[in-house]
């Protein structure tokens, strides 16, 4: 099950190879918040095989949270330099990422980018 996000927060983010524990999920918001944007962790997902056929990959933990809509434009480009990803870019198909994470996880995509993603 997915974790709702609270009002405004609609874009979410991937940030893969970054786990963040429970206890420091305060911190980490309050980073980005120093930084300007406001955030809400969502959760930590663990990443599947790679293909079918390479069943030892996966295992990696990606951080999935949003960003609120009115910080996304200064948001956007920093983003960047750590990596963090949006996750329509992550979940587009012929990207074979999307075949890493849970189908559930879809349902963080805005409700137009979900229908393409279909």
């Amino acid at each position: 099950m997915n974790v709702e996000r609270k009002p405004g927060y609609n874009q979410v983010c991937v940030w893969p190879g970054t786990l963040v524990p429970e206890d420091q999920v305060p911190e980490f918001e309050k980073h980005f918040a120093d930084a300007g944007a406001r955030v809400q962790f969502l959760e930590t997902v663990m990443t599947g095989p790679d293909t079918p056929l390479d069943p030892e990959t996966g295992g990696r933990a990606d951080v999935f949270f949003a960003v609120h809509g009115e910080d996304v434009p200064g948001f956007a480009v920093p983003r960047l330099i750590a990596g963090i990803r949006w996750i329509e870019d992550v979940l587009a198909p012929g990207n074979y990422e999307h075949e890493i994470y849970p189908e559930r996880v879809r349902g963080y995509c805005r409700q137009a980018e979900v229908e393409q993603l279909s």
